[in-house]
């Protein structure tokens, strides 16, 4: 029988004797590594051959795990796994069938220490770059298998954690696989994602209640789980491919309008985490989109705050009005994460783009809205400010002319003079932030009066052609809104702190000596102000303005360093040290303030002078004139555009335009001798003309508020009417034809008309002709 035997034996074929040799008697000593090299070097002198070893090994596989002959298993997928490593010929594709085939009797089996050997093999068969297609191999049942092993409930924690690892690896070895073979199903069709994506949001999330998912299981809402996930992809990801999950959150977003604030608010915070990750510029292409959804979302969630319900995706839903405001303040955070990702020119067409949206009654439409009103018209206005504010923190420029156009600043400064104190603050935040190029703001947060500013080691640069022209354009702008925003009743302490920052900001940034002497004069229009008894200011607001002119000027004094200058201006302060403290803002800007009951006698001493100011600068080489001359803040139509109450002030104004500009105003005066004596007048009579001009301004609102409605429409049915007829004029004149050289006709009435005939018809005399 043993003859037998070994003469059946020798007849094996070779390719099974050499399998079979690589098994030893004791699987403990594992592969028999001599034999397995015979192997692999017949499977590559052979690779006819490589099919039918494939097949040997796992028909032995086979029996060997039936029999629960584990360690041969394990020296049979190792055999499985050299041989695939060494072997890269035209017939592997057979080869690997009958791997996959072993990989999936593994898989199969209940017990993990099988299923993890079965997907570490599959994960190393993943690595392998083969060099022909497969036309008929299919990865379902991987898909599913690995899927359902990252949710494995084995009672052993160690053990659950190892399955669940593994079912990770293979997933990933599945996309690996699978994403640049053209030849297999795309591994991005739903039903394939449909059980991947579920897999790795269960193992990315901690906690108890590890059963539930994102949209499906109301994980946005914790913003936590959420985050997390997006991160790992943000960081998993080329940065060239960021802006792509940003444009998938933004469609969610948009497909999630009418789900719950704190849903919402769950994606908006995915979003600020993902823009932050992105590197520089990766917002992509469609930058204004971008922003154009979040500032949707935000003026959504206005409407649904006012009108306290909405019509949701199963019935009208009620709003809980703080996690609206919870997700308003989420959006306005997330277009500041935005904007520091983008360079500085398209951060200035986003603040454009930003200030074309905010809605002004009368002049710029507001957003649709679900009948929100005024209330409404007011938030949205808060909120994009708000954004704007985010937008603007950092934002710095070597030219403030062109990354700050007149359509960006003229709107802006239009707000600073709302009667709402709010917009007002909102607006002085963007424009400390705009002009603020070396975080110099933090020093002038508080006000106070410094002896000595070095303290506040100040970066004050030369002031480049580029801030000259800007200043030369704008400055006077600045300027008034500073005046008039000391005028307001409403303006608070931290108002006149902003105020005081925007002078500080100005001084250090932006000024040359022409700046200087204006800011100078300003701050004692300021003192004027608080002095003057025509304004109804309350007395806290007069001692305010005078404690911050007095802090500026300590402060201007120093910069200009004129000895002389800063001698006057600490005299001053020395006197309302000791007379006067509630003139100061030491006494003013404080949390319990106690102005005096009025302000009757701020006189003498504890007043700055222009006359010593002018006289002390004057001998230093600043301009007397200039400084001499009263600062008086030039009112414009646009004061009270941006302030009118009722209809009738608006009809004012615009009669109030017509008229100036009226044809019936002008005459026909000859020319006048300019001389010395007229130009002195002129001067002289400025301020009295100025005051003329009010009155007449004061008349014509007086007029069209309590002036009868018919002598209102009969007023501007006489504009009207010679309207009509200057265009009747110029019609004619555009209509009729030219007279013609060769005379005129006669109509068959009798009556002569002119004749048009053509150039090459006329007859001209023989001088005129070459």
């Amino acid at each position: 029988m043993t003859g037998v035997c070994g003469c059946c034996g020798a007849l094996r074929p070779r390719y099974k004797r050499l399998v079979d040799n690589i098994f030893p008697e004791d699987p403990e000593d594992g592969l028999v590594k001599a034999n397995m090299e015979k192997l692999t070097f017949y499977a590559l002198s052979a690779p006819e051959k490589l099919d039918r070893i494939g097949a040997y090994l796992s028909e032995r596989l086979s029996r060997d795990v039936a029999r629960h002959r584990y360690g041969y298993v394990c020296i049979a997928m190792e055999a499985l796994d050299q041989l695939l490593m060494a072997c890269h010929c035209q017939s592997i594709n057979l080869f690997v069938e009958s791997f996959l085939k072993m990989v999936r009797k593994l898989l199969e089996s209940d017990k993990p220490s099988l299923q993890i050997l079965g997907t570490n093999s599959f994960v190393k068969f993943a690595n392998i770059e083969e060099d022909t297609p497969s036309y008929h191999r299919s990865y379902d049942f991987f898909v599913s298998r690995f899927s359902e092993m990252c949710h494995s409930s084995y009672e052993d924690p160690d053990i659950r954690t190892k399955i669940r690892m593994a079912g990770i690896k293979g997933l990933q070895g599945v996309v690996r696989k699978t994403v640049n073979d053209e030849l297999q199903a795309n591994i991005w069709d739903p039903q394939h994602m449909d059980k991947i994506v579920p897999s790795l949001l269960f193992n990315l999330q901690s906690g108890v209640r590890t059963e539930r998912h994102l949209d499906n299981h109301s994980l946005w809402e914790g913003k936590t789980f959420a985050v997390r996930c997006f991160k790992i992809i943000m960081y998993s990801i080329q940065s060239q491919h960021s802006h792509l999950v940003i444009q998938q959150l933004l469609g969610h977003l948009d497909a999630n309008s009418k789900n719950s604030a704190t849903v919402r608010a769950g994606i908006v915070e995915v979003l600020l985490e993902a823009a932050a990750i992105a590197a520089s510029g990766s917002v992509g292409p469609t930058v204004l989109e971008v922003f154009n959804t979040l500032l949707r979302q935000l003026r959504l969630s206005v409407d649904y705050e006012l009108t306290g319900s909405y019509d949701g995706n199963i019935g009208t839903k009620i709003i809980k009005a703080h996690e609206e405001r919870q997700l308003q303040e989420a959006v306005i955070r997330t277009i500041g994460s935005f904007a520091n990702t983008l360079p500085t020119y398209q951060r200035s067409e986003v603040m454009l783009f930003i200030m074309g949206k905010i809605p002004v009654p009368g002049i710029h439409p507001a957003l649709p809205s679900a009948g929100s009103g005024p209330e409404g018209t007011r938030m949205i206005q808060i909120m994009l400010l708000k954004s704007l504010v985010q937008v603007t923190a950092g934002f710095q420029t070597t030219n403030m002319l062109t990354a700050l156009p007149n359509s960006f600043l003229e709107p802006l400064l239009s707000f600073s003079l709302t009667e709402d104190p709010e917009i007002r603050l909102l607006v002085l935040q963007i424009l400390l932030s705009l002009i603020d190029r070396h975080d110099n703001m933090p020093k002038f947060t508080n006000i106070s009066i410094i002896s000595d500013i070095s303290v506040l080691k100040l970066k004050v640069d030369k002031c480049s052609r580029q801030d000259n022209l800007f200043m030369k354009k704008h400055g006077q702008q600045l300027y008034r809104h500073i005046y008039l925003g000391c005028k307001e009743q409403s303006s608070g302490r931290l108002h006149y702190e902003s105020l005081f920052a925007l002078l500080g900001l100005l001084s250090v940034e932006l000024a040359n000596e022409e700046v200087v002497v204006d800011l100078i004069r300003l701050a004692l229009a300021l003192q004027d102000l608080a002095l003057s008894t025509d304004e109804p200011l309350p007395v806290y607001n007069r001692c305010a303005v005078h404690a911050l002119a007095a802090a500026y000027l300590n402060l201007i004094c120093q910069l200009t360093t004129v000895p002389a200058f800063c001698q006057h201006i600490h005299e001053v302060i020395e006197v309302r040290q000791k007379e006067s403290p509630y003139l100061l803002p030491e006494d003013v800007f404080v949390d319990n303030p106690k102005p005096p009951s009025s302000l009757e006698k701020v006189e003498g001493d504890v007043l700055f002078l222009q006359s010593k100011i002018t006289e002390v600068l004057g001998g230093s080489g600043y301009n007397t004139d200039r400084l001499a001359t009263p600062y008086v803040p030039q009112y414009t139509d646009e004061d009270r555009l941006s302030k009118r109450k009722s209809i009738g002030e608006t009809i004012s104004l615009q009669v109030e335009v017509e008229s100036r500009n009226s044809p019936e105003k002008e005459e026909r005066t000859p020319a006048e001798e300019i001389t010395f004596e007229t130009l002195k007048n002129a001067i002289v009579d400025s301020v009295g003309m100025e005051e003329q001009e009010r009155e007449r301004r004061r008349q014509v609102v007086e007029k069209f508020q309590k002036a009868p409605f018919e002598e209102i429409a009969a007023h501007c049915g006489a504009r009207a009417t010679l309207l009509q007829s200057k265009l009747n004029q110029i019609f004619e004149i555009t209509i009729r034809p030219p007279p013609s050289p060769s005379g005129t006709i006669s109509s068959g009435y009798g009556q002569s008309q002119s004749r048009s005939i053509p150039i090459y018809e006329m007859k001209f005399p023989d001088l005129c002709v070459y």
